[in-house]
């Protein structure tokens, strides 16, 4: 029989032998685990001027900086742009690192993350002139070439480690792998790498959710709505301000999650704005998603609101009819104010005359178009009703620039941000922390229509805030799936 002793084991010598003292044979020791090894990363310029912190996200692994890369860096550097703000930031941590004598240069200049903490990576620059062997269909002089041979002399000199360049142009990966040349994408400002991951801020509840979760369950009615306190498995998984459905029952089931806490979660019944008894400013939602949003919209207890969806699902018109029921009707807010990226669909036109307002006009088209739509839905008072409505509104309703927002702090406004997908997760930042008190900020987009170059659907302003605001209490966001705009519309989206 084996026995075990302190980690060795006692194994009779023959079955003749079992009686006597068993020989001990020791385990083999575990194998000391390899450290991993350090991989040495080339940048291209654009990812410093992406993200200038990118030199500290790199982990353990090393840092290589081309003179071409420090050169583009230095022509980019003038400018009002966030493309110049980000180069110059870059070239200040570069002076704060690039501190030491020429021979620390060489050894490889340790990285101090800002926290004060250092950083496990090395930051080496090139010292020296490098001609790699590259094909002579590559012109020497462009940056792009010269960044090339850096990689594949780094990867002549130091065969024992990974040498990989980092780029965010597509065209310079696509001509390094075609010279052999392992290239990644800079990954580290993707929030999600699947934009099918997003937080869509609606959950249908499984058909068994009743079964699972009624146990022991409290209701009680409070102003209107009825509340249920149910615990269960899938409780964990919900977020505040989460909208859950269960469709399947005689009487339909919509709620939002009003608070977690462990496996208990409290679910609050809405209020059913597809019955005309509760349009806002003459407008039902006429969908299940469009209920959920002006459930987020009209709630004074949310202060930031997010709608994500494709083009005729309703969001401009459903921010815009709520904010007017509450600046005008309910005086809850003092005004209107809408802005968005001014990115060009084709040819720029050139310059627009007149004020700030004016010039902001020819952008907000779709701002347009939806009062149309707001005012005709008004039936009293006629022509003249119509018209005085329409200039009431006007006053109501203010169109800024996002030029000159730094600094600004909006006070008891409804602010919405539309095309907010072509924004930075920075320049998202900047317009969010606009608002003062009393002030509501509603984000309006498309993922799928990202017009500025570098940002994807993963690396979007507008994923940025969805995924980091969705666990706060005092956030909401909804993905509205269908298309109201018209049947045309609606084909198109699907087929073209």
């Amino acid at each position: 029989m084996l026995k075990h002793y302190d980690g060795a084991q006692l194994v009779p010598e023959s079955p003749a032998e079992s009686s006597s003292v068993p020989v001990l044979m020791s385990k083999k020791p575990a194998a000391p685990r390899k450290p991993r090894a350090k991989k040495l990363f080339v940048l291209d310029t654009n990812v410093l001027m992406h993200d200038p912190t990118s030199l500290f996200r790199f982990d353990e692994h090393d840092l290589y900086l081309p003179i071409a890369t420090l050169e583009e860096l230095d022509s980019h550097k003038r400018g009002l742009s966030d493309v110049s703000r980000n180069a110059r930031q870059a070239s200040r941590f570069l002076d704060e690192i690039v501190s030491g004598s020429a021979e620390d240069i060489k050894k490889g200049l340790e990285l101090r993350t800002k926290d004060g903490q250092n950083s496990r990576g090395r930051l080496y620059l090139q010292t020296e002139a490098i001609n790699g062997n590259l094909p002579h269909t590559l012109a020497a002089g462009k940056n792009d070439n010269q960044i090339l041979a850096v990689v594949r002399f780094l990867q002549e000199k130091e065969p024992q480690r990974e040498v990989v360049l980092v780029s965010k142009d597509i065209n310079m990966r696509i001509k390094a792998r075609a010279l052999g040349l392992p290239a990644e994408d800079y990954f580290n400002d993707k929030v999600l790498e699947d934009a099918d991951l997003l937080y869509t801020g609606v959950r249908s509840l499984p058909k068994d959710f009743w079964d699972t979760h009624g146990k022991d369950m409290e209701s009680w009615k409070k102003e209107g709505h009825t509340y249920y306190r149910v615990r269960g498995p899938l409780v964990p998984k919900l977020h505040v301000n989460e909208f859950v459905y269960d469709e399947t029952g005689e009487r339909p089931l919509y709620a939002l999650v009003q608070e977690t806490a462990g496996r208990t979660a409290v679910l609050e019944t809405l209020r059913d704005y597809t019955h005309a008894k509760n349009s806002v400013w003459g407008i039902t939602a006429r969908n299940r998603e469009q209920n959920f949003a002006l459930n987020l919209l009209m709630s004074p207890a949310v202060d930031f609101v997010t709608l994500l969806g494709q083009a005729g699902t309703g969001k401009t018109l459903l921010a815009l009819a709520a904010g007017l029921t509450q600046v005008l009707d309910e005086k809850r807010y003092s005004e209107i104010i809408m802005t968005r990226v001014t990115v060009p669909l084709g040819e720029d036109i050139g310059f627009l005359p007149g004020t700030e307002e004016e010039k902001m006009q020819p952008w907000m088209g779709a701002l347009e178009d939806n009062l149309d739509v707001l005012n005709a839905s008004d039936e009293s008072g006629g022509e003249w009703g119509r018209a005085a409505t329409r200039d009431l509104v006007r006053s109501r309703i203010k169109i800024k620039s996002l030029n000159f927002m730094r600094g600004r702090t909006f006070v008891n406004k409804w602010l919405i941000i539309d095309e907010a997908q072509n924004l930075t997760p920075k320049q998202m930042k900047t317009l969010i922390t606009r608002a003062g008190p009393g002030t509501k900020v509603v984000c309006l987009g498309n993922i799928a229509q990202i017009d500025t170059p570098y940002l994807t659907e993963g690396s979007s302003g507008l994923t940025y805030v969805v995924d980091r605001m969705k666990d706060w209490g005092h956030a909401g966001h909804v993905t509205l799936a269908r298309g109201e705009r018209s049947r045309l519309a609606d084909h198109a989206a699907d087929v073209l």
